[in-house]
């Protein structure tokens, strides 16, 4: 099979290189990808959230399945585009990829169907939105932009000062354009996260070994919101007894919502969880893999990554048997200096191979290009620039052989949590 990948971040290197271990996967091809992704698969430059220019790609290359990766296209439609022209594609149509392009759908879709997750109240009005801030006067107090917002549309309000900001920010400058037209203000959760991924074609849904996201961009959990900074697998928070009780309340409710709803969703459906004093709930949804949890996830699969995608298209997921390695794997982000601000771009990176690689370690590239210079070499060209990521037979085993690699990566600017999985020990 010839595969199309859809993104250009870390994510889709994990893909694109669980994809290549597949038995029947001949060619893979990405757009637009990045400097590492062009070590694996023939890389072109169609944006991502180019529907048309992608649908013409994948008729001109006659490829046999494209995996939608990144959120913005699925939400725009992109598979439906696809299937149009009677091509394969992997993830949700647009009706279904609404349970992460509207944070005001998927509330109201657990509110309708009793799948627990936070109270919560809808705002298009900044001035209702701070007169109810004002008037429950509790903190620290969630705001959420509606819409897409790569990953940093939430804020945790410590103080009114803090949501007031917030909510100007949001919704009357428009950081986030459009995306900030509501906001969704909810309770605070307290617990553990937990993250879940899980396949489903519709019908079976079939849960991923979980993880945990580490937001915050300093260590401690401090400093703001950003897509990511590592993460760990498994979760050690995430027990048997939270994973069936999450299963029954909340993986199958929400596959069954969503077909009541006509809006059957198949693909890759992520569960951001808080396992709370009252039991797990739902913080979000995504509707992909997510970044930089499918780094930690994928390494961890068994089985045929492409006859699960098949299956998954074909809506006979409950035939297939997936099994997972049993032992742990860990991914430190690496990033440019400002990120999640403001960042350069085209700084040099020494300590890689010339696939990009590091001995030890998988090195998966987010933000990076090839060097134009003579030798080649890769130079920075994103926020967060390299997922660095070990497997190991348990979590300590996989964060130090993590952080050995990080230690031999070097570009100026380059800022990485060194707390990864260390503040969740048991």
């Amino acid at each position: 099979m010839t595969y199309l990948v859809v993104g250009g971040g870390g994510r889709e290197h994990a893909i694109i290189r669980k994809l290549r271990e597949s038995a029947g996967v001949d060619k893979i091809y990405c757009t637009p990808g990045n400097g590492g992704i062009s070590k694996d698969a023939e890389v072109f430059h169609v944006a991502a959230t180019d529907i048309d220019g992608v649908v013409a790609l994948a008729k001109k290359l006659a490829v046999d399945c494209v995996f939608v990766a990144p959120d913005d296209p699925l939400v725009e439609g992109m598979v439906d585009a696809l299937e149009a022209e009677g091509i394969r594609a992997f993830g949700p149509n647009k009706r279904a990829a609404i349970i992460e392009g509207s944070k005001v759908f998927s509330k109201d879709l657990m509110k309708r169907y009793g799948i627990p997750s936070a109270a919560y109240e809808v705002f298009n009005d900044p001035k209702e939105a701070l007169d109810y801030i004002a008037g429950r006067n509790s903190y620290p107090s969630v705001i959420k932009a509606d819409g897409l917002a790569l990953g940093k549309g939430v804020v945790i309000a410590e103080n009114f000062d803090e949501a007031k900001a917030a909510i100007h920010s949001i919704m009357e400058d428009k950081i986030f354009g459009n995306s900030g037209n509501n906001i969704v203000i909810e309770e605070f959760l307290t617990g553990p996260e937990v993250s879940v991924l899980a396949f489903t074609d519709g019908k079976c849904v079939k849960p991923m070994v979980s993880s945990m996201d580490h937001k915050r961009v300093f260590n401690g959990n401090l400093g703001p919101n950003t897509g990511g900074m590592g993460t760990i697998s498994p979760n050690p928070f995430y027990t048997d007894e939270v994973a069936k009780e999450c299963m029954e309340k909340i993986f199958i409710p929400t596959i069954n919502a969503m077909n009541t709803d006509g809006r059957t969703f198949k693909g890759c459906l992520y569960f951001g969880l808080m396992i709370t004093p009252d039991g797990p709930k739902v913080i979000e949804y995504n509707s992909r893999f997510g970044d930089p949890e499918a780094q930690v996830v994928l390494p961890r699969l068994k089985t045929d990554f492409s006859e699960i995608i098949q299956a998954i298209i074909d809506e006979r997921l409950s035939d297939i048997d997936i099994e997972w390695d049993d032992g742990a794997c860990a991914c430190v982000i690496m990033a440019s200096g400002g990120y999640p601000g403001k960042y350069d771009k085209g700084i040099p990176i020494e300590g890689l191979d010339k696939n990009g690689q590091v001995e030890g370690a998988t090195v998966y590239h987010a933000g990076t290009r090839c060097s134009e210079f003579a030798g080649g070499g890769f130079l920075t060209n994103g926020g967060r620039v390299l997922g660095v990521t070990a497997k190991g037979e348990t979590l300590d085993e996989a964060l130090d052989k993590a952080y050995a690699a990080v230690d031999k990566i070097k570009f100026k600017g380059a800022h990485f949590r060194t707390d990864i999985g260390r503040a969740y020990k048991k």
